[in-house]
């Protein structure tokens, strides 16, 4: 059985920084892509950030320069250090795999960037 597990989320003011974690059990993260999203109140679902199994990465023009994307392969585990937060990046943040064609979500975890 899949099961992704996001943590790390909280409030912080803006320009602060959060690392978020998306531990993974039954689905090996270094041989599939792991992506993050994220979802405010009243928008969709928006894609935020990739990290492919040969480690490329690849960002949302909104948080390039600002998030980093890795992962742990010993720790089966994905990160997503947020720097220089913005109000706007207040959200819910999913991370998601697809392992033998099927999609995987986490159940969330919500940032809050707010003074």
């Amino acid at each position: 059985q899949v099961q992704l597990v996001e943590s790390g989320g909280g409030l912080v003011q803006p320009g602060g920084s959060l690392r978020l974690s998306c531990a993974a059990s039954g689905i090996i993260f270094s041989i599939n892509a792991v992506d993050w999203y994220r979802q405010a109140p009243g928008k969709q679902r928006e894609w935020v950030a990739v990290i492919t199994s040969g480690a490329s990465t690849n960002y949302a023009d909104s948080v390039k320069g600002r998030f980093t994307i890795s992962r742990d392969n010993a720790k089966n585990t994905v990160f997503l250090q947020m720097s220089s937060l913005k109000p706007e990046d207040t959200a819910v943040y999913y991370c998601q795999s697809t392992a033998d064609g099927k999609f995987y979500w986490g159940q969330g975890t919500q940032v809050t960037v707010s003074s």
